[in-house]
C-alpha cells in the first residue's frame, strides 16, 4: 500500500510541468498539425489522422490521450484547411480541445514552399471532483470546477522534398489548467514550438530522417525530442528517440497501402517514475485520399 501511495504522489509530482503544457506525443513528426497549423495541407492529400497515447502504464491516473484530426489543400488555391479533436485526461481533470487551422502556402522556388498559418481553438476543461481525496474535495475553488477556454495560434512552416523547418505558437491566450502537486488551478504559459528534420538517401533503398522538436514554455524546463528514423523501400519505418531527460522511445511504422500508413511508438522513462511504471504506448493510423488533388508518386517522410 505505501508503494502504491509513492508511486501515485511521484506520478503526479512528475506531471506537474506536463500539466503546465501542450499534450506531448512521441510520434510527433507524423502529428505535426496539433502545433503547428501552417502545416495544414502541406502532404497534398485530404490527410485523416488518429492517435491513442497510453502513458505510464500501471499508475492510476495516468495521462490518457486520444486525437483525431483532417487537414486538406484546396484544389486550384494555395489554402490548406485542416480541423482537430483532442482527448486528454489526467487524474481527476479531463480535457477536450477542438481546433481549426486555415494555412497559406507560397512557392518560393521550385521545390520550396513555405507556409503561414493561423490556429483556432476551444478548450472545454472539466475537474472531476468524485477523484480528489476528501481533503482535496474539501476545498470550494475545486468543487465543480470547469471552463470553456477560446484560443488562437500561428505558425510558420517551410518544406521541401527532403527537409522541413516551422516555428509555432499554437495558443497565444494562458488557461486554466489544474495543478495535481499543489491541488490549484493556474493559468497555463504559452508553449512555443521549434521543429526540423531532414531526409539523408542512404542508397536506392534506405533513407534516413533526424529530427527534432523543441518546446519551451516560461518557467519551465525546456524540452527537447531528437529522434531517428530509417526507412526500408518507402514502406518500413524504424526508429529511436530521446526525450532530454525524460524518456527513451522506440519506433516502427508500416506503409500498408498508397494512403494508409500505421505507426507505434514505446517510452521507457529515464528518471525515477521508471520503477513504478510499464512504459508508455502510442499507436497511430494516417489514411490519405488523392482523389481531385493529385497523386503523390513517393510516400512523404514527413
Amino acid at each position: 500500500m505505501k508503494t502504491k501511495i509513492f508511486s501515485i504522489v511521484l506520478m503526479f509530482t512528475a506531471f506537474v510541468s506536463f500539466a503546465q503544457q501542450d499534450a506531448q506525443f512521441t510520434q510527433y513528426m507524423y502529428n505535426t498539425i496539433n502545433v503547428n497549423p501552417a502545416y495544414a495541407g502541406s502532404r497534398g492529400a485530404l490527410s485523416i489522422f488518429a492517435l491513442h497515447r497510453t502513458q505510464w502504464v500501471g499508475l492510476d491516473g495516468a495521462p490518457v490521450t486520444n486525437t483525431v484530426s483532417v487537414n486538406t489543400p484546396l484544389n486550384g488555391k494555395n489554402l490548406g484547411l485542416g480541423v482537430s479533436l483532442i482527448n486528454d485526461k489526467i487524474g481527476p481533470t479531463h480535457e477536450n480541445t477542438i481546433s481549426a487551422d486555415l494555412s497559406y502556402t507560397l512557392q518560393v522556388s521550385e521545390t520550396n514552399k513555405l507556409s503561414f498559418g493561423i490556429k483556432a481553438t476551444a478548450n472545454l476543461f472539466d475537474l472531476d471532483e468524485t477523484r480528489l481525496t476528501p481533503s482535496q474535495a474539501g476545498d470550494p475553488s475545486l468543487r465543480n470546477y470547469n471552463s470553456f477556454s477560446p484560443n488562437i495560434g500561428a505558425g510558420i512552416y517551410w518544406h521541401s522534398d527532403n527537409a522541413y523547418v516551422g516555428f509555432s505558437v499554437p495558443n497565444f491566450i494562458e488557461t486554466n489548467r489544474y495543478d495535481a502537486n499543489e491541488v490549484r488551478i493556474f493559468k497555463e504559459k504559452i508553449n512555443y514550438y521549434l521543429i526540423a528534420g531532414y531526409i539523408f538517401n542512404l542508397n536506392n533503398t534506405i533513407k534516413f530522417k533526424p529530427a527534432v522538436m523543441t518546446k519551451m514554455v516560461e518557467g519551465a524546463p525546456l524540452q527537447v525530442d531528437m529522434s531517428g528514423n530509417f526507412m526500408f523501400n518507402d514502406k518500413f519505418v524504424l526508429g529511436v528517440a530521446y526525450r532530454w531527460s525524460a524518456a527513451m522511445s522506440v519506433m516502427a511504422g508500416f506503409q500498408v497501402s498508397d494512403g494508409m500508413y500505421i505507426g507505434y511508438g514505446y517510452d521507457l522513462e529515464t528518471t525515477n517514475l521508471e520503477n513504478y511504471n510499464s512504459g508508455s504506448h502510442e499507436v497511430f493510423l494516417r489514411y490519405e485520399l488523392f482523389k481531385n488533388i493529385g497523386k503523390i508518386t513517393t510516400p512523404r517522410f514527413f
